[in-house]
Formats: structure tokens, sequence, C-alpha cells
């Protein structure tokens, strides 16, 4: 390592901190001084070892310095400068750390591949890891998918410790793989998808939570919109609120999605494959056009909303989810993201939509999925006991 790689690693660094700084009022990034000191800890490193500038921003040097560093997650700071320096055009490519590929053979891998145009990239990579499970599963215990049972399946859930809600989505994926063993791949004589149900819940012990009119108000009133983050969170939120869409639907919609003079978006690869197109409400595309105009940075991905700092990726379904509760939060409220889809739905009913037309507008396959989003309605039933008027 000569002087001149020293040197520009130095300038690497000093450019990358002051457009770090420069970024810091536009929306959520990690601390500037644990930046700092982590790259500074990363000059000394690549000194020590007498690194080449292109031998620095590799796989083995960062795998090397995370392993020595005394800071966690120190990869991270390493990879969003190298995200820096890429688009800047000092280095050939960004480093990224690559997932470890899981391999599985017919039936799982062909239904996984057809899945891969129908659901989300993160949904994909928790579907496989549960048939890499399922798999193993099946070839500890010896058995055939053709001689599988109902009874196994409940045995191989009933080891998962996971929480109620992650084990009906566990539900929910393998009743597509056992409908597509039995309909497209005849390796089932009997489809057992209908068989894998959880018990029904009729009493809740955290029933669903939605909005009231006056919360609303406060919700949006509480809104700001200074920053380009503020203007992005205010157009989740409108989404969420006036669609009753879920965030990993969010997160999804590209550019191509949205239609400005039909005034109309698009969802083609919704839940439970039930692609719709939506009327946009005129606060809502004033709110997109806002975000796009003002506020979404120049990015090469298609995907509406990115992250704010760079590298300006897609926008993962946590992430719209923590924006719609961050805004709850400071609004005082205490809801969650999903409290805007009940609210979605509580409204639907008010204006007398039938459950089917609701079940429909929300996207869901069943109508017991429906039922659990909707309450009483309460003026409704005031109506009917007490002549009031609504």
């Amino acid at each position: 390592m000569g002087d001149k790689d020293i040197r520009m690693l130095v300038e690497a660094i000093v450019d990358y901190l002051e457009w770090e700084t420069s970024i810091k009022a536009h929306g959520p990034h990690r601390p500037i001084t644990r930046d700092s000191l982590i790259l500074i800890d990363f000059l000394r490193f690549t000194a020590r070892k007498d690194t080449s500038w292109e031998e620095m921003f590799t796989l083995h040097t960062l795998k090397a310095f995370s392993h020595v560093s005394s800071f966690k997650h120190a990869s991270r700071s390493l990879i969003a400068l190298s995200g820096f320096l890429y688009s800047n055009g000092k280095i050939p490519r960004p480093l990224t750390i690559p997932r470890k590929p899981i391999d599985l053979p017919d039936p799982f891998d062909p239904y996984l591949r057809q899945q891969s145009h129908r659901v989300s990239p993160n949904y994909l990579r928790q579907m496989k890891g549960l048939l890499a499970s399922f798999h193993d599963y099946l070839e500890k215990h010896n058995i055939a998918l053709a001689k599988l049972k109902i009874e196994d399946l409940d045995h191989f859930l009933a080891e998962r410790k996971v929480t109620r809600a992650t084990r009906n989505i566990y539900r929910y994926c393998l009743r597509g793989f056992l409908r597509y063993l039995h309909r497209e791949r005849r390796m089932m004589k009997k489809d057992l998808a209908p068989l894998l149900v959880g018990p029904r819940c009729f009493g809740e012990q955290k029933p669903p939570k939605f909005l009231r009119p006056q919360e609303v108000q406060k919700l949006f009133a509480s809104l700001p919109l200074s920053t380009p983050s503020d203007i992005r969170t205010y157009a989740i939120v409108l989404l969420a609120y006036t669609l009753g869409l879920r965030p990993a639907e969010i997160s999804t919609i590209t550019l191509d999605d949205v239609s400005f003079r039909k005034r109309e978006l698009t969802l083609p690869n919704r839940k439970a494959l039930n692609p719709i197109t939506l009327p946009l409400p005129e606060q809502t595309i004033k709110a997109l056009a806002a975000y796009l105009a003002k506020a979404r940075p120049k990015s090469p991905s298609r995907h509406l909303f990115v992250s704010i700092p760079f590298p300006y990726a897609p926008m993962q379904p946590i992430s719209v989810s923590q924006c719609i509760s961050k805004a709850m939060k400071h609004a005082g409220l205490p809801f969650s993201a999903y409290a805007l889809r009940h609210t979605y739905a509580q409204n639907l009913l008010h204006l007398g939509r039938s459950i089917y037309e609701i079940k429909e507008m929300l996207g869901h396959d069943e109508i017991y999925s429906t039922q659990k989003y909707l309450y009483i309605h309460v003026d409704l039933m005031r109506k009917v006991l007490f002549h009031e008027t609504l």
C-alpha cells in the first residue's frame, strides 16, 4: 500500500462524511460520529495490512475487517462508503454481502420459480426458508410427498417455535404448495390444503384497532412536510388510509403502476393473487405528485418508494411499516401501521358496502379474513335500536 492509496482512502472518507452531513436533514441515517470512528478504524486496518486501493473494497477485506473490528455491524458503514464511491465512479462495483443460496430439489424448486413472479422478494425468501425446513423434516422422518398426511403437517408446524401470526403465515405458504402438488403436479391424490387450518379465534385477545374520525384528523394534522422524508411518509400514510393497502403492497408499487391521467393505481402482484386497479382520491394523487416532484431521489429503481439516504434502494415492507408507526407515535396515537387498513374497512362498512365488496377491496382470499377486520357498526346499531339519526 503506497502513499497514493492512503491519500485516496482518506479523501474518500472525508468526501463521504461531508456528503452524509449534507443529507442529515433529509431522513433517517446512521450516526455520523459512529461512521467516522468505524472508517478511521478501517483506515488503520488497511494501513497495517498494506492493502492496496483495488483490494480495499472487496468481500475478503470486508470480512477480515469485520472480524477484528470492535464495532458491531461495522460492515454497514463500509458498504455505505463503497456505494458512495461507486456512484461517483471511484470503484468498479459496490460491496454486497451475498446470501447463502438454498438449493431445493423438485418439486420445491419449480414451485418457487413459479411463485417468484407473483410475490415480493422478501416473501419469496421467507417461503423458501420454510420449504427448505419442510424438506429437511420430510428427509429426517423418511416421509414421501405422495404419502404425506395432515398429521405430518401438524407435527411439522408444532416444531416451529413462532408466534401465532407467523404460524398462520406458514400455513398459508404450505397450503399453496399443497395445492400445487395436487392440482398441477398430480403428486398427491388428495388435496390437503383445505385441511391445513388453525383454530378459529372467536374471542380475540387483541382485536383489530381502527381510528375514529377525530383520531384521523389528529394524525394528518400532526404530519410535517418540511423534509423529503416527511413528504414520503405523508404519501405512504395516505395510501394506507385511503386504499387500505398493506405495508408490503405499498413497498412493491412501481412508477408504472400509477396512472395520473386515469387517477388509478394498479396492484398486479397483490397478496393471494388478487390483482386489482383502484381509483386514487384527489388528495392521494396530489401527495404522490408532490413526493415525485420534491422528495424522491434519482434512483435507477422503478419502485415508487425508495430510501432517502444513499443508495436509494427500494423500501422494504418493514421500513414502510416503521414510517407509519412513527407517524402514529408522533401524533400521540397508540396504533400500528395496520390500524389504517382496519380503518379503511370500517369506512367502507360505514358507506354501506357489503362484506363481499369489502373482501374484494381488501384483497382477501377468504371471507373469514375480512370478518376479522370489521367491528359492529355502532352508529348503525344505535339507529336501529334507538331510532337515532346518523
